[in-house]
């Protein structure tokens, strides 16, 4: 029976995949799109949207993966993670160069009523590659924001394998202990069997001279009061 724990982090994983499939959809409309610009300007505020619900989800993979007691639990979903946000930043080149490639082909049909001479067309061309230059800057702005959370992420790993190598250096001094603890141990009960096979040879070696003594005894009763016998 699964845990709550394996539970959540399939649901959360299920989540992922969903705004994953969801913002590829939507990288693809943006590079189809044709215009006007509001309709170009409403594709890339759902991708914003996405991502972050996308990032918000992923960081909760990553605090599961730190909340799991077994280490091979805790190594697959930081795996999990790891392929999730490398899929996150592939899917944040692929909306910068769906921008780029709409910006080319507005380019292309604004030198085309160039020659036509339609000025109108011709303003809201320049508009729209206003707002994508602007878009272009957020999409940066975004990939420099997960950067920062790699970077987080890798001083974090390096703080882990600095506590573990610690745990390690503790682990190996104890056994040293434990070891030394056995030898003296094992010398305490040499000895204490010695003394207690002296203990043994005492009492015998009483016994034979308390047995010798009254034997002694006896003899002399005997002999004084029945000399005759």
């Amino acid at each position: 029976m699964a845990s709550s724990v394996d539970v959540h982090v399939r649901i959360c994983g299920q989540e992922i995949i969903k705004y994953d499939l969801e913002i590829k959809a939507l990288v693809q409309d943006i590079r189809d799109c044709p215009g006007p610009q509001s309709s170009l300007t409403e594709l890339n505020s759902e991708v914003k949207e996405k991502f972050n619900k996308l990032r918000l989800r992923i960081q909760d993979l990553e605090q599961m993966a730190r909340e799991q007691d077994r280490e091979t639990e805790r190594q697959a979903i930081q795996a999990e993670t790891e392929s999730q946000r490398r899929q996150m930043m592939s899917n944040q080149t692929a909306w910068r160069k769906a921008n780029l490639a709409c910006k080319l082909a507005m380019d292309n049909m604004e030198k085309d009523e160039l020659l036509h001479g339609d000025n109108h067309s011709i303003r809201q061309r320049k508009a729209t590659k206003e707002s994508l230059v602007e878009t272009s800057s957020d999409i940066t702005e975004s990939l420099m924001s997960i950067s920062r959370m790699m970077a987080e992420q890798v001083k974090q790993s390096e703080d882990t394998i600095g506590t573990l190598a610690t745990s390690s250096r503790t682990v190996q001094e104890t056994n040293e202990e434990f070891k030394s603890m056995t030898g003296t141990i094992h010398l305490g009960r040499k000895l204490i069997l010695k003394y207690n096979r002296r203990e043994l040879t005492d009492k015998l070696l009483i016994f034979l001279a308390l047995a010798l003594f009254f034997a002694t005894v006896l003899y002399i009763l005997k002999k004084r009061l029945f000399p005759f016998i």
